[in-house]
């Protein structure tokens, strides 16, 4: 049921900017730096840092007090006009959901439907990082978190492979007279270029697919090391993957679900000790074996795989990954709060596919088929 009675706050501008201490399981990144809070406290804004807030991360309260920020209850950092998050909230943060709510944030609700209920039963306004996309495709504010993911996929896939650690034995680059580990990676976006950037780095085999032959070849003038692009198919695929030491998962459908690309016949084909790394978990993932795992329970073998599905990887390395994603988001906060949303869209159109939900309608169409409901035209959920 769709929350009615006040509007969107379209219109006005948010003096008040509230950042809750993340509290998603080994989440240890935090929305907002004392250098971005500075700025926003510079145009006149209150900002609103929970306790504890930038701990995780390595920043101090004090170092906020000193930017002039104000250090509050999670209570009052939910009570600002504008909420600023890494992640989507969560079901003990469901309560803090209302009409009158600007919700800045990864949601990835196709993966999260029931975030996605939350948010439209307490008809709150929520902009999602991942889907603001400019003219030419990019995806800017999914985009640092997505380099991050990537490279994190290479090494996270080389230490499982080593046997310690539940893997073949196999080392990335092999060694003089020894083959070097077989890495395929499905999808040559953000996330599946810089995995495998990585992993060719470290002298593995590697086969980058996509279905683009124009990516592929936007990227090929940057080829290194042992690095083939291939355009993908289901019949490429099912060749590749049961000879692969790794599978990295890297595709993404804006907003939408994760296409399913290795079925559960293909997982049972690869070899004991091999290993899949499903980067877009956070989209439901694209190898049918995969669930959402965590980074104190990052993995779980499958047919003698090792799976590693972990939802929010940037958050191993929490410092790096706030910093890269403030330098992102901090232009969108300070034109929102400073004009509110209605104007900031007219000065950055790009937020317009960011609008997942408003006054209780689904506004992103990608969400809205995920979710099983009927869209709403994205101009009209801003009347």
């Amino acid at each position: 049921m769709a929350a009615t009675g006040s509007a969107a706050p379209l219109a006005s501008p948010m003096a008040s900017i509230g950042v809750p201490r993340e509290i998603k399981r080994d989440e240890q990144r935090v929305a907002l730096t004392p250098d971005g809070a500075r700025e926003l406290v510079s145009q006149g804004m209150e900002v609103r840092i929970e306790t504890g807030a930038g701990l995780g991360a390595g920043i101090r309260d004090e170092d906020y007090a000193a930017v002039g920020a104000r250090l509050t209850s999670r209570d009052e950092a939910w009570a600002a006009h504008l909420v600023v998050k890494v992640k989507e909230p969560q079901p003990e943060e469901f309560g803090f959901l209302r009409p009158d709510l600007v919700l800045f944030t990864y949601l990835h609700l196709a993966a999260y439907p029931d975030v996605g209920r939350a948010l439209l039963d307490m008809g709150t306004t929520a902009v999602a990082y991942e889907t603001v996309q400019l003219d030419d495709g990019s995806l800017p504010l999914l985009a640092p978190m997505s380099e991050i993911a990537g490279r994190l996929a290479a090494q996270v896939g080389a230490y499982l492979l080593e046997k310690p650690h539940g893997g073949r034995g196999v080392l990335m680059g092999g060694c003089t007279g020894v083959r070097p580990a077989r890495v395929v990676v499905l999808g040559a976006g953000t996330v599946g270029w810089n995995a495998a950037r990585i992993a060719a780095a470290m002298d593995a085999e590697v086969f980058l697919l996509d279905r683009s032959p124009q990516r592929l070849r936007q990227l090929e003038s940057d080829r290194r090391g042992r690095l083939v692009s291939l355009v993908s198919s289901r019949g490429l695929i099912e060749r590749l993957v049961p000879g692969a030491d790794l599978v990295i998962g890297a595709v993404l459908t804006p907003g939408g679900r994760a296409p399913t690309l290795v079925d559960e016949p293909l997982v049972q084909q690869m070899k004991t000790g091999s290993v899949i790394v499903d980067v877009a978990i956070d989209q439901g993932g694209c190898i049918a074996t995969s669930r959402e795992t965590t980074h104190t329970e990052p993995t779980f073998a499958v047919h003698g795989v090792q799976h590693y599905a972990v939802g929010n990887m940037p958050g191993a390395v929490p410092f790096t990954s706030t910093e890269a994603l403030v330098s992102v988001t901090l232009p969108y906060i300070l034109v929102m709060a400073g004009r509110g949303l209605g104007e900031a869209i007219t000065e950055r159109p790009e937020l317009v596919s960011g609008l997942n939900t408003v006054a209780g309608s689904v506004c992103h169409p990608g969400v809205a088929k995920a979710l099983g409901v009927a869209p709403r035209h994205p101009m009209a959920c801003l009347r």
